[in-house]
């Protein structure tokens, strides 16, 4: 296999077939920015699937939102499902949601969610901010239909949710919660012991068998119109 490049001189470069393994290109993940990691690199989730893709976090509602705009500036279309409609006003005027469920964004009643009609070219992510008991959805994960659903603080309601979850995202929690949500994730003594004591706008993701923290650097545009980042809503 023989590379070429055209320089200033024209210089023929050449690059033997056995050599190619050594070669290495910065492709990235497709998705959602959900944070950057220890090294300054880009923590990427993709909640678009063929597949249903249950995704839960026990975390604050800044945190839910900001994912929430950046998913919607990929094209996704977002539906929230929350009895505080008031909390999500701005966000939804923001991405001109006012269009019902053809819209960037709607938002919805507990257990008013309708058929959304989700695709390949017309992804949807589910956003439920429904409490620390959130009802079983009328609305569940399809294939190109995530779910995101948002709890406050560790409930009874985390156990069986995160048994569903392909990932799960954990905030700043107690030392009690920290230890509890350890036997649930299978997580290491220094991932217990650091949960308690995260910044705003940190997160533990957890999946099957990856484990990353993540801290979500704002945009002017994201603190403009969210605030700065905050575990307490």
């Amino acid at each position: 296999m023989t590379w070429r490049a055209r320089g200033p001189r024209l210089v023929r470069h050449a690059v033997s077939a056995e050599e190619c393994d050594a070669l290495s290109l910065p492709v990235g993940d497709d998705g959602v920015v959900a944070g950057v990691d220890a090294r300054g690199a880009a923590a990427v989730i993709g909640f678009h699937h063929p597949r249903p893709f249950d995704v839960l976090l026990i975390g604050g509602l800044w945190t839910a939102q900001v994912l929430a705009l950046r998913l919607a500036a990929t094209g996704a279309r977002i539906a929230v499902e929350t009895g505080r409609p008031q909390v999500w006003a701005a966000l939804l005027h923001a991405v001109g949601g006012e269009g019902g469920t053809r819209g960037a964004m709607s938002v919805h009643d507990v257990g008013r969610v309708p058929v959304l009609g989700a695709s390949m070219g017309s992804p949807v992510v589910v956003v439920r901010d429904c409490g620390m008991k959130p009802p079983r959805g009328r609305v569940t994960s399809a294939p190109w239909q995530s779910v995101l659903t948002l709890l406050p603080y560790l409930s009874p309601a985390a156990r069986r949710l995160s048994r569903g979850a392909a990932l799960t995202g954990v905030q700043r929690v107690s030392p009690q919660e920290a230890r509890q949500l350890g036997t649930v994730l299978a997580l290491s003594e220094p991932e217990v012991r650091a949960l308690p004591s995260l910044g705003d706008g940190v997160t533990l993701w957890c999946a099957p068998k990856d484990r990353q923290f993540a801290k979500i650097e704002a945009t002017d545009a994201e603190t403009g119109l969210l605030g700065v980042a905050r575990r307490l809503d």
